[in-house]
């Protein structure tokens, strides 16, 4: 096994012979890097306990930096060194996130943007449940084999109503994530959000309200793991530390809407009665 190293720490030097084929002078070092979400934590700046964000990309990731060792198997909590010293993250991870409101345009055959734009004020959850497993679950069902489903459809349910059950299961699942966290001791009070979903103002609105948690939407979102990549090169060139993974400039702040809390305390909870009686189907 190779040795081990930091994050941001040098790893070892570019090869003349690929510094030479790209032009690179030679010299150049190679940072230990990190994996993908540790990356983006270090990107947007999560790098310090108490801070956080969610993703909402093809997955979904709720993201939050520890000081210590914070593992709960059970549930599927991921709890990692982080790709900086003396830090460790957890992670709450669903598979189907964008990719559940993708996959309903096309059921549907509308473009999902236009799904998100005609949904107009947040609104309470209706009958209809989404359960976004769709190619089965990690936090926190751990499951490989458990599939997503449509319940309490009627004949009242249309193309709006189904979109925003989408966007409550995806939403209640990402809430199961904030509860397994929160049995190991983490608290989340203001969460980052980042990735694809993110544009979506109903989507932001629905998550600050069902994980009553005010979200901040920074001035560009895209950050990802390359941004995180180049700042760990950073710190391995230069000697800088963390104090260079600072925090975005915030655009807007969302904050849970307290006339619709107990409404989506009351959709989650027939959410996971729901999540019970198909987890065991085959």
């Amino acid at each position: 096994m190779p040795r081990l190293v930091e994050g941001s720490e040098v790893s070892g030097t570019l090869r003349d012979a690929l510094s030479s084929r790209w032009g690179l002078p030679k010299g150049v070092v190679v940072a230990g890097g990190g994996g993908d979400n540790a990356a983006s934590g270090v990107g947007v700046g999560v790098v310090r306990a108490g801070e956080a964000f969610v993703s909402l990309g093809t997955s979904g990731v709720l993201f939050a930096a520890n000081d210590g060792y914070q593992p709960d198997p059970a549930t599927a909590v991921h709890t990692f060194c982080h790709a900086l010293p003396n830090t460790w993250h957890q992670m709450g991870v669903i598979l189907a996130a964008t990719d559940a409101l993708n996959w309903y345009g096309r059921l549907v055959g509308t473009d999902v943007a236009r799904l998100t734009d005609e949904l107009g004020p947040l609104q309470a959850p209706g009958k209809t449940l989404f359960m976004p497993y769709l190619g089965g679950e990690r936090t926190p069902l751990n499951s490989a084999s458990v599939r997503g489903a449509f319940t309490g459809l009627e004949h009242a349910t249309d193309r709006q109503a189904g979109t925003r059950a989408v966007l409550e299961g995806v939403t209640f699942a990402i809430r199961d994530c904030r509860d397994a966290l929160a049995a190991t001791g983490t608290r989340l009070e203001k969460l980052l959000a980042v990735g694809g979903g993110s544009r979506s103002d109903y989507w932001l609105r629905l998550i600050a309200t069902a994980l009553d948690c005010q979200v901040q939407l920074p001035v560009a979102g895209d950050f990802g793991g390359a941004f995180g990549a180049a700042r760990l090169a950073m710190m391995a060139a230069t000697g800088a530390g963390a104090e260079i993974a600072t925090l975005p400039k915030i655009a807007r702040v969302i904050d849970p809407d307290p006339a619709l809390t107990d409404a989506f305390d009351a959709g989650h909870s027939r959410f996971r009665a729901a999540q019970t009686a198909i987890k065991d189907l085959p």
